[in-house]
């Protein structure tokens, strides 16, 4: 099968947006760090957590909106709990099923963190685009990240 055509801008696009990210990520990583604060992954798990109706989540839904594998999710539940930052709990109507529950504790670190997250996004990608742009930049990726969620929903039905 012959691979799709990659235009050279679309594969600068690309090359920009994720390199970009990546610079941008470890700049918050070492901001948070230096504070003595844990990594993103921690901070988005909880989050997502966070916005959750009870404040709890299946633990295949928290892998799903975390973006973490299965094992990724494990290790990092495993460590969130020990910190005493979330719970686990078993389904009253599946035992089987596992739920994260976020603690009093884990909202607390989400707070600690929040102002040094909010300005490293200000400083290290707000401060170098206008509303205008970052209005269009959120707009582009949004059919991107559409379109990538339909290829892994896609890619799912053909695993066996």
């Amino acid at each position: 099968m012959k691979p799709p055509a990659l235009p050279e801008a679309h594969l600068e696009a690309w090359r920009r947006y994720y390199v970009s990210f990546w610079r941008i990520f470890a700049a918050i990583e070492a901001e948070l760090a230096a504070a003595g604060l844990p990594s993103l992954s921690w901070y988005d798990a909880l989050y997502e957590l966070y916005l959750a109706p009870d404040r709890h989540l299946r633990m295949s839904e928290l892998a799903r909106s975390a973006l973490l594998s299965r094992s990724g999710l494990t290790r990092l539940v495993d460590k969130l709990e020990r910190e005493k930052l979330l719970e686990r709990k078993s389904c009253p109507k599946d035992g089987r099923v596992q739920h994260a529950v976020l603690t009093d504790k884990g909202v607390e670190l989400l707070r600690k963190m929040w102002p040094i997250y909010r300005a490293g996004i200000a400083r290290h990608f707000a401060a170098h685009l206008t509303e205008a742009e970052a209005r269009d930049f959120a707009r582009l990726l949004t059919k991107v990240a559409a379109a990538g969620e339909q290829a892994c929903e896609k890619a799912k039905k053909l695993a066996p």
